[in-house]
């Protein structure tokens, strides 16, 4: 997860796509249970405890503003997160001590926008760029997503 992994110390700052940025003692599972996401009932665990978005649903639940030949590559190449990691409280998010920039994307179903807002206002970020898109923004908005990533590299000289 970015939010410990960009702890380390080549890591320059930190740039959010409609994710997850918990705080120390809070998890990802825990902030969608504080307010759920439209697509909650969508993710299904298998019998390993890999959690999947339903195939049936994946375009209107993932990436619903994509067409459906793009939606359906997705569903049938989605890579599945281990379901346990959600319930990982974060202890020291780089956040706190990086340049972050985030993208909240306004339609997501995945995370639930509000909690994409709050996350994003608690880091005080260099920037917030809001996209009328769901989930898969870097897919359905590649150039807004893009330019937040090159103004972030250019404002750290990279």
């Amino acid at each position: 997860m970015i939010t410990e992994a960009g702890d380390l110390p080549n890591v320059a700052g930190l740039v959010y796509i409609a994710a997850f940025a918990p705080d120390a003692g809070e998890s990802p599972g825990q902030i969608s249970q504080e307010l759920p996401p439209a697509a909650f009932e969508n993710i299904a665990p298998d019998s390993d405890g890999y959690l999947w978005i339903k195939q049936d649903t994946f375009h209107e639940s993932f990436c619903q503003d994509l067409d459906a030949d793009e939606a359906l590559v997705m569903a049938v190449t989605q890579k599945a997160p281990l379901g346990s990691t959600f319930g990982d409280n974060v202890t020291s998010p780089a956040w706190k001590k990086k340049p972050v920039w985030y993208q909240v994307s306004a339609q997501d179903r995945m995370i639930h926008p509000d909690n994409e807002r709050r996350m994003a206002q608690r880091m005080n970020p260099r920037k917030i760029v809001e996209l009328d898109a769901g989930h898969a923004s870097l897919a359905s908005q590649p150039g807004p997503v893009a330019d937040l990533i090159e103004a972030a590299a250019d404002e750290l000289g990279s």
